[in-house]
């Protein structure tokens, strides 16, 4: 007999916005099931600067956008400080850049209620000596650094916590419609191949950029549009603060501290498939010439991965320029197509995931006849033990203060020692999900080093070997899909150290290990 589950809200997708989703209804009291084909954060929630807007960087093309980053940014300062770094931020001017819109800046900010100061060019220069010597202007604004991986973990927790059930490599494949509704979801496991499906009275699809396909088994057309950006993660850490040139939004123009690193971006690229998103090496070659103008140290640092992601653009195909798009979110009542219990959330930014989450939750909670108030707005997010291993430089801080003889690294380069990941097998398996390299991997900086998975890949394997999670060949199997994700991000750096180590990589493992990858 083929499995069915009933809840109330089902929520399609496994990003910010749906694990925020997830959060709000558990807090409302909702029972929902979350479903996501992938893992947590597979699509562009994972796939961004990390950055915290101050709501500066839209001040002159999207006000309604500068204004909701403005108050979601302060809002996670205070209910989810653990997950930020409050580094703040520079919007800075080099000799070239238009000195109208250099000048219109601060007054753009107060017109939004945005705080900036205008900075001594020496004084800004002292603060990051990175800077290039020909600024002509610098402001600060109040942007910071969050880890997107944590905050979706520590979301999706308190929500299981709370009774929320969550379905990993669980893909939707189509919708049984009745009387304007929708009946059941036909879901694919996609370890298994077994297919199930689950009744629920609200269905939320809150895919991202894969929304229009998801509403399209429903017969739903959505206008919407894929852009690609691509961005870079320097060996080193480059400032203290998030860097912005200081012109209309362009390609290569932000460059944010992310622990230990530094993430530099991004691109604007339109692609007309979901397929195969990557970096290409045109784009990394032009991100960092053109960031060098900003900060010239840029040419000469060694970068160890680049990554891309696309931004869902709504209602906007026949927009020329996807910059002139706006990045607000577009919350959907399907009920004007014809469907009274679906509804579509997308677009939008990471900063604003919260606001996302709390309007789709109205909505539904109207729908349902659920008066509970929302309660993200004021409740700190709790954090959750499994989902700290994802900071950079929290476990070599630990491990070396104190840290067992037997507690060996796994990770030299992130120094990621055995009981970390024996915290993360055991986390995996209370979500019913079965650890393997890549789960690991996106819970922890396993494999986020320098060496790019080389040597830890195989540590890790073994381990899990040791451990009773791998048996037979699955660990070749596992060792592939790990190390082609890696492979994905280091293909377009191919120069210097990371041509060098690439070719380490090869020796090891397709000349030790005959493992293609």
């Amino acid at each position: 007999m083929m499995e069915s589950l009933q809840t109330q809200v089902l929520i399609i997708g496994g990003g910010i916005t749906s694990t925020g989703l997830a959060r709000d209804f558990a807090l409302r009291g909702v029972q929902c099931v979350v479903v996501e084909q992938n893992d947590i954060n597979a699509g562009a929630s994972g796939a961004n600067h990390g950055l915290l807007h101050s709501g500066a960087r839209y001040v002159s093309n999207d006000q309604t956008n500068a204004a909701e980053c403005r108050e979601e940014g302060k809002l996670l300062k205070q209910l989810a400080s653990h997950c930020i770094e409050d580094t703040g931020g520079l919007f800075v001017a080099v000799e070239g850049d238009d000195e109208k819109y250099v000048a219109d800046f601060p007054c753009l900010c107060s017109q939004c209620n945005i705080p900036v100061q205008t900075l001594d060019i020496t004084d800004v220069r002292a603060m990051e000596p990175a800077l290039s010597e020909n600024l002509i202007a610098a402001y600060r604004v109040e942007d910071a650094s969050i880890d997107p991986f944590k905050l979706s973990m520590e979301n999706i927790s308190q929500a299981r916590d709370l009774g929320c059930h969550l379905r990993r490599h669980t893909k939707v494949v189509g919708f049984i419609q009745d009387k304007k509704r929708i009946k059941s979801t036909r879901l694919l496991n996609m370890l298994t191949g077994k297919t199930f499906f689950i009744e629920a009275e609200q269905v939320v699809n809150a895919t991202g950029a894969w929304a229009g396909a998801v509403a399209g088994l429903a017969g739903i057309s959505i206008d919407i549009l894929y852009s690609k950006g691509s961005l870079l993660v320097t060996h080193n850490r480059i400032t203290k603060r998030v860097i912005n040139r200081l012109r209309p939004s362009s390609n290569a123009d932000i460059l944010v501290p992310g622990g230990t690193v530094s993430i530099l971006g991004t691109t604007s690229v339109r692609i007309n498939t979901l397929d195969a998103i990557h970096p290409t090496i045109e784009e990394m070659d032009f991100i960092v010439s053109e960031a060098a103008a900003m900060i010239p140290v840029l040419e000469t640092t060694r970068y160890i991965r680049a990554y891309a992601g696309v931004r869902p653009l709504v209602g906007s195909k026949s927009s020329t320029d996807d910059r002139h798009v706006s990045r607000g979110y577009a919350l959907l009542d399907h009920a004007e197509d014809g469907l009274d219990n679906f509804a579509t959330i997308t677009g939008g930014k990471l900063t604003t995931y919260r606001l996302m989450a709390e309007k789709t939750a109205d909505l539904i909670c109207r729908r349902l006849g659920v008066t509970r108030p929302c309660l993200t707005r004021t409740e700190p997010l709790p954090s959750a033990g499994a989902a700290k291993w994802t900071k950079p430089g929290l476990a070599p801080k630990l491990w070396v203060k104190h840290h067992e003889p037997e507690d060996f690294l796994i990770c030299e380069c992130e120094m990621v020692p055995k009981s970390v990941v024996d915290s993360l097998i055991d986390s995996i398996h209370e979500q019913n999900g079965q650890p393997d390299l890549k789960a690991i991997g996106l819970r922890s900086r396993i494999g986020k080093g320098a060496c790019q998975g080389t040597f830890c890949g195989l540590r890790l394997a073994a381990y899990l070997y040791e451990r009773g999670e791998l048996d037979s060949d699955q660990g070749l199997a596992a060792l592939r899909e790990f190390l082609n994700e890696r492979w994905r991000g280091v293909r377009p750096l191919l120069w210097d150290m990371p041509l060098i180590q690439a070719e380490l990589q090869e020796a090891l493992y397709c000349g030790l290990f005959s493992l293609e990858v």
